[in-house]
């Protein structure tokens, strides 16, 4: 059994970011005051008293919309609205009541789902007294909070916790399902991201549009294949960070960057028509750097008929030399090309960053590796690795001890990893190998 789901909905600009980020305690969900910033559903498990619930964050419903963007928006609204066990529905109190909220108080009353109204932007008592207009939707009585301020937050949650099934109780929830594999789809702005999520998922979750930057918070969406439970991370397009602009786009990269570090593998998307950009090769450089499994998929190639597979994994390769281990996948997003094979490979590389060996494997192995190519010595001081052992798996992480780290050369260490990957079989994956001197725990430090 699922988590209860309640939605917060509204016009545009009325706060419903704010009011997500504030009950679920830390910045989620994208706020800026520009109307039209949240265009995707965004998920944050919450819990009041005893009960735990997901609240799912929407783009601003916009009735009658004419443009692409804010139809597609409007549609994750709907979704939203019919998948939701309740409605927080937000209103403005320094705006008064409009037109707008009134149709879209008969969307809501129309879903026959439990209604919490919420009169935002309240951060005054002047302001509270406006509060009783919002009787005139016939939704019951408002709340008047200010979301900006943390003000009537409580009574919100109170309101929730009244409405929410009785069932709520009955399942001991767990927040993290250690057996769903986490999948990052991450790339440029515009590169098909998103239109791959949809593919794999086989229904839409996230908006597709072929205008840049369409997603701009990242939305998980757990889906099971094959008795194989996955989580997917499609993220908002990534810049290099002097290329970054502020607001929303600061964010959506810092969003971005956060779904790398919390995924088993990344998807990182390049588009086949603008390949191996300066960009893309950043991005991957940041991956590489959390260890995390990767598979490259060119998208698009139906749009270049004329495609040499070969030369192109060339061509990543040497821009990916720091890589070796990626694999490469041609997929076209528009005729569904190759990528039932994307979640197979998924599966693959995972199932390979799971494993374990023992200690004295990892030695006899690493006493082999050692006479192949000798240590780096300097004056007459040479490197001996005197010990070593797995410490962690999903990347596997290996300790070795040695009489002095400061010999290790960038060289020799690149050496013992493409090495221990071809004896232990990461043939995907990257591995980590930390280096202390003889005394220091074996306990690997931990990132800043």
């Amino acid at each position: 059994m699922t988590k209860p789901l309640v939605a917060i909905v509204g016009r545009p600009n009325v706060g419903k970011s704010s009011l997500l980020n504030r009950i679920a305690g830390k910045k989620i969900a994208i706020t800026e005051d520009m109307p039209g910033t949240t265009r995707d559903r965004i998920f944050a498990d919450s819990q009041w008293s005893d009960r735990q619930f997901t609240l799912v964050d929407t783009g601003g419903l916009v009735p009658n919309a004419q443009d692409e963007i804010a139809q597609a928006a409007n549609s994750q609204v709907i979704a939203a609205i019919n998948d939701s066990d309740i409605i927080i529905f937000i209103v403005d109190i320094k705006t008064g009541l409009t037109p707008i909220d009134k149709e879209l108080a008969q969307i809501v009353r129309r879903s026959d789902k439990p209604i919490v109204l919420v009169a935002n932007k309240a951060d005054n008592t002047a302001l509270e007294m406006h509060a009783n207009e919002f009787y005139a939707l016939g939704l019951g009585d408002p709340i008047s909070i200010s979301a900006y301020h943390g003000l009537g937050i409580y009574d919100v949650l109170d309101a929730v916790y009244q409405k929410l099934p009785a069932t709520a109780t009955e399942e001991n929830y767990n927040n993290t399902d250690n057996t769903a594999i986490r999948l990052a789809i991450a790339g440029r702005a515009n590169v098909g991201k998103s239109t791959i999520l949809n593919a794999l998922v086989g229904q839409e979750r996230s908006v597709v549009s072929n205008i840049p930057g369409t997603t701009r918070d990242s939305i998980d969406t757990a889906f099971s294949q094959n008795e194989q439970k996955y989580v997917i991370i499609d993220t908002a397009g990534i810049r290099r960070r002097g290329k970054i602009e502020k607001g929303i786009e600061r964010y959506s990269v810092y969003s971005s960057l956060r779904a790398v570090k919390s995924a088993d593998i990344v998807l990182l998307v390049m588009d086949a028509t603008e390949v191996g950009t300066a960009q893309d090769i950043h991005l991957a450089g940041l991956v590489e750097e959390e260890k995390k499994g990767v598979i490259v998929v060119i998208t698009k190639c139906d749009l270049v008929f004329d495609l040499d597979r070969n030369r192109f994994s060339e061509t990543i390769r040497q821009k990916l030399r720091f890589m070796p281990y990626v694999p490469v996948m041609f997929v076209s997003g528009k005729t569904g090309f190759n990528l039932k094979n994307i979640l197979p490979m998924v599966k693959e590389i995972y199932l390979e960053r799971q494993k374990r060996f023992a200690t004295k494997t990892v030695n006899s192995t690493l006493s082999r590796i050692t006479t192949e190519q000798m240590p780096p010595r300097e004056g007459r001081r040479q490197l001996k690795i005197l010990y070593s052992t797995q410490v962690g798996i999903n990347p596997p992480i290996f300790v070795m001890f040695v009489n002095d780290k400061s010999l290790i050369h960038f060289s020799y260490d690149r050496f013992l990893q493409n090495r221990l990957r071809e004896e232990f079989g990461f043939r995907y994956s990257p591995i980590s190998l930390i280096y202390k001197n003889r005394g220091e725990s074996k306990e690997p430090e931990e990132k800043i």
